[in-house]
């Protein structure tokens, strides 16, 4: 009777695995996949703690919400900035992804991804957070690591591996063999840094105050780390600083490009490093094996160009950047006896 039990517990549990980003937050349920992809923002009464709207409905009052509503990214770098809302941001991501068919009063086992270098006070935080969220059983498993089994990289070979991950808050490079990570570098630099980059230029340059959903459309239309092969340009609309009115004016990739050049030149430091102080033997495997680039700030136009021109290596970016960490964490649901050994658990 017991095994029975148990096997209906698992047939229902519905167990998660959650890519909780600073920038998007992706739901992965053993058996469906990915059936989650919203923004990681939270819309809260000012001055409380009165959650008004979570993911894509209170991204879309970022910068528009008036003076007694705020809408915050209770994480921040790939850490837990606000406990109580990402919390509840927590418990909402699960509450939709599961659905109403689902039995509400059957917990399920959650893998969560974190960036590779967070401390032990920041991984508890996360940890708790979910299991107040209503996870029975949580799992917590290095963010590159669960990168490089998302995109489908041999992370079990006795041969190097390189996966740069570049999401909205942090840059995670690892070097991965034999189911475990040799050589491991997180950055603090990612998909936000570089908005608030483009935010400073166009008030350096321009005089123009530009808001976040307007950087992140110019990141992504024109945005690059190369050199194009035929340059863009797009319309910007933000408020002249000079004379306090609306303004248009007309910019070119060439211009962001210069804009971006810090935060790049970061992510390629990085990279190099990891280089640096690899083994002999696995640093000569990504000679033939190359560099894979997953999150989406790997479709920056021209970060692998500048990669492989910088380190002489073959640089590709994975199929689904954006859902690799995701899906990761659903590989490792499947075998998560065997990962619980490399995953990253607090004290």
């Amino acid at each position: 009777m017991l095994g029975i039990f148990k096997r209906i517990m698992c047939a229902f549990s519905c167990d998660i695995g959650i890519d909780l980003g600073t920038a998007n937050t992706l739901v992965f349920i053993k058996g469906q996949g990915v059936v989650l992809r919203e923004p990681s923002v939270v819309a809260v009464q000012k001055g409380t703690k009165k959650i008004l709207a979570v993911g894509a409905e209170a991204k879309r009052m970022l910068g528009r919400t008036p003076g007694n509503i705020v809408a915050v990214r209770p994480m921040k770098s790939g850490v837990i900035a606000d406990f109580d809302i990402t919390e509840a941001m927590i418990r909402y991501f699960i509450k939709k992804a599961r659905g109403s068919k689902v039995m509400k009063w059957i917990r399920p086992r959650v893998v969560i991804a974190t960036p590779s270098e967070i401390n032990e006070v920041e991984r508890r935080a996360i940890k708790e957070a979910a299991t107040h969220a209503g996870a029975r059983d949580v799992t917590l498993i290095e963010e590159p690591m669960a990168a490089a089994i998302g995109v489908g990289m041999p992370v079990e070979d006795p041969a190097g591996n390189l996966i740069v991950d570049i999401g909205g808050g942090t840059c995670e490079v690892a070097l991965i063999s034999l189911a475990g990570i040799a050589e491991a570098k997180s950055v603090r630099v990612g998909g936000d840094t570089m908005d608030e980059c483009i935010i400073n230029y166009m008030r350096r340059v321009y005089n123009l105050l530009i808001g976040e959903r307007m950087a992140e459309d110019i990141k992504v239309s024109i945005g690059s780390a190369y050199p194009l092969e035929e340059e863009m340009s797009m319309e910007v609309r933000g408020r002249d600083l000079v004379a306090g009115l609306p303004k248009t004016l007309l910019v070119g990739s060439e211009e962001i490009r210069e804009a971006l050049k810090d935060p790049v030149t970061t992510i390629v430091d990085a990279v190099r490093n990891i280089l640096n102080e690899a083994k002999p033997e696995l640093a000569s495997d990504l000679v033939d094996r190359g560099i894979v680039l997953s999150g989406g700030t790997a479709l920056l136009r021209g970060l692998d160009s500048l990669i492989a021109a910088q380190t002489g290596l073959p640089v590709t970016v994975a199929d689904d950047p954006l859902s690799g960490v995701a899906n990761g964490t659903g590989r490792v649901l499947d075998e998560l006896d065997f990962y619980k050994a490399h995953a990253v658990q607090p004290d």
